[in-house]
């Protein structure tokens, strides 16, 4: 029985999805890949279906209606796994910009570690990344340093999105109360399992930007994440904070 599911959203990825997919199913340790597609204009979800009848046992999709924003398509994926037995749930993007090779080092650090969410960090050890102009890796450092400093949260990388979660922790969050969409969807799970207690490690990776495919940043994304976090942060302190 395959016990983890790494869990990837996709827009407009037709150029990177199978070289993914392929890495991901071709690890030492066995995968099962769950692709949340948000009805790319590039038939993304129509080349998946394809490579699903080479792996009709480990790939999975889902395919929603319209650009519905990250944190709705991890949350149909977390939701989708519940309903299942895995017990290792992971995010992970499509464009490469996560090594595939790290998720063995995730897992374990959740299964055979006491770690009960493990964090793909670029900031951990200094600054890991790859093909990122100097304005934008100060922006997401500084970022992460904020929503630190802001939330109490022990956490270098706040802003990751290469996670593993142990089953425990996303049975435990209350997954419609998640307020935000963007990359703020990152930072509240993150504050939710550090508010339930569970233990969060970080794990060092390097992160090396997209070369295929466009990236979906946006102003709109980065505001939601810079005020949002404010408003996480008063909303914690009061009792009836729903987590």
């Amino acid at each position: 029985m395959v016990d983890a599911l790494v869990i990837i959203p996709t827009y407009n990825e037709i150029e990177n999805v199978e070289r993914i997919i392929r890495n991901v199913l071709s690890l030492q340790r066995d995968f099962h890949i769950l692709i949340v597609d948000d009805n790319s204009p590039d038939a993304t979800a129509s080349l998946i279906k394809k490579i699903q009848t080479e792996y009709p046992e480990s790939l999975f999709l889902i395919e929603r209606e319209g650009k519905l924003g990250l944190g709705t398509a991890y949350i149909s994926g977390f939701e989708w796994a519940l309903e299942r037995s895995y017990q290792y749930i992971f995010e992970m993007d499509a464009d490469f910009s996560h090594n595939p090779n790290d998720l063995i080092r995730l897992y374990n650090a959740c299964a055979k570690g006491s770690s009960q969410v493990a964090i793909g960090s670029r900031y951990v050890t200094g600054v890991n990344v790859v093909n990122w102009p100097m304005s934008r890796v100060l922006l997401s450092w500084g970022a992460s340093k904020y929503v630190s400093w802001i939330t109490g949260m022990d956490i270098h990388d706040t802003t990751a999105g290469f996670i593993c979660y142990k089953r425990e922790v996303l049975e435990n969050i209350n997954l419609k109360k998640i307020r935000f969409v963007g990359y703020a969807f990152q930072i509240e799970m993150k504050f939710k399992a550090y508010l339930l207690g569970f233990k969060i490690k970080e794990i060092p990776v390097i992160f090396t930007d997209r070369t295929q495919g466009t990236s979906k940043m946006s102003k709109g994304i980065i505001a939601e994440a810079v005020f949002g976090v404010i408003k996480m942060k008063f909303r914690s302190l009061f009792k009836h904070y729903d987590i």
